[in-house]
């Protein structure tokens, strides 16, 4: 017999299962997009590129945090740019990648 209170628990359930799909949808998005645009940094393009913006998104599944990657390719290749930079870029990117994740894109 299922009570109010199992209903409600399982409602909460699922919306917690949906709320961390979405996250972990949206943080592999802007991973990629991140990955994409260090890539223009680092003077990648193509198939160079998409290698390393895979590799942005794998540094993020190993270390949970794609920055130490990026700030550790910038520094090698000669990037000039502030952590703050970086750290903006990254929150406008998590941001849209939110937004078409939500889209459905």
């Amino acid at each position: 017999m299922t009570t109010t209170f199992d209903k409600r628990e399982e409602g909460f359930e699922n919306l917690f299962v949906h709320d961390e799909t979405l996250k972990f949808k949206a943080t592999a998005r802007r991973d990629r997009l991140f990955g994409l645009w260090a890539a223009e940094k680092l003077g990648l393009s193509g198939p160079a590129a998409e290698a390393y913006a895979k590799d942005v998104i794998i540094a993020d599944i190993e270390q949970h945090d794609v920055f130490p990657k990026i700030r550790k390719d910038f520094d090698a290749k000669g990037v000039t740019m502030s952590d703050e930079q970086i750290r903006r870029v990254m929150t406008e990117l998590m941001a849209r990648a939110i937004i078409e994740v939500k889209a459905g894109k």
